[in-house]
């Protein structure tokens, strides 16, 4: 994958520009309803680049859907790409019936996969028993053998995952086709496989279309989710750091949110 610092800088500052200039979340520690989670730190060069040491808007759109069960997770095979502080693939494996499997990766940096690390460990008391955390690094579109076989592990048969989670990584122009691929690689082919993306709105439109004809070439179908009956409002109930229900409201209405399915499963 490919960013800037100045891609990133850009980035920072339209999120920015789209929250009425309050910051994203970036304090060293976040804390979600029990879960503890820290951001891979500051100055290094990868979780600089690669944004791994900010939480934006996107991980707690998708927090919220989680805690509202929004999600078919329930005995499922999860898999988190480009995972960040991992809040939206932990706060899964802590639902009172979470997936059987959630594997949280990044980018194989010692910062990010060291700081996830902690995370994961951090945390591990809360996750619901029957569901197994694990960890791993992946560059996107390499081959996905290791993360495969973790699955494999606890049920041979399979041959992909049952979720793929994709939180605020569209931004990544040029890493659209690796993206695709990983997720081609990765989604299992079934009727009930489902990859969920969300997208902050300081992402284009043209860079959000950009993936979706890629992932249509690839036989991937796309629905954008918008349920205008909810508002503004943040439904979720945990407490959230220092965020109150409006500035949580903000950053939900920050957001664009689709689910996708292998096109030739659609009846």
């Amino acid at each position: 994958m490919s960013l800037t610092e100045q891609d990133a800088e850009d980035i920072l500052s339209e999120s920015l520009e789209f929250l009425g200039g309050k910051p994203v979340i970036d304090d060293s520690i976040v804390r979600y309803g029990p879960l503890v989670l820290t951001l891979a730190p500051k100055g290094k060069p990868k979780a600089n680049t690669l944004l791994a040491d900010h939480l934006f808007s996107p991980a707690l759109f998708l927090a919220e859907r989680i805690e509202r069960g929004l999600l078919d997770v329930a005995g499922k095979t999860v898999i988190e790409l480009g995972a960040g502080s991992a809040l939206p693939s932990l706060l899964l494996s802590t639902r009172p019936n979470p997936p059987s499997l959630v594997v949280v990766t990044d980018y194989p940096d010692d910062g990010i996969l060291g700081n996830l690390r902690k995370n994961v460990d951090r945390n591990s008391a809360l996750v619901t028993m029957g569901c197994t955390v694990k960890l791993e690094g992946y560059d996107w579109g390499t081959d996905p053998s290791k993360l495969l076989a973790i699955l494999n592990r606890s049920e041979p048969t399979r041959k992909g995952y049952d979720v793929v989670i994709l939180s605020d990584l569209l931004h990544f122009f040029t890493s659209h086709d690796m993206l695709v691929s990983s997720i081609s690689m990765l989604l299992a082919r079934t009727e009930a496989a489902r990859a969920y993306v969300g997208a902050g709105n300081y992402t284009h439109t043209h860079v959000c279309d950009n993936f979706f004809e890629k992932g249509r070439a690839a036989g991937l179908h796309f629905d954008e989710i918008s349920d205008e009956s909810e508002g503004k409002k943040w439904l979720g109930t945990l407490p959230i750091s220092n965020l109150d229900n409006d500035a949580l409201g903000l950053r939900k209405n920050n957001c664009r949110y689709w689910v996708a399915r292998w096109s030739h499963e659609l009846s």
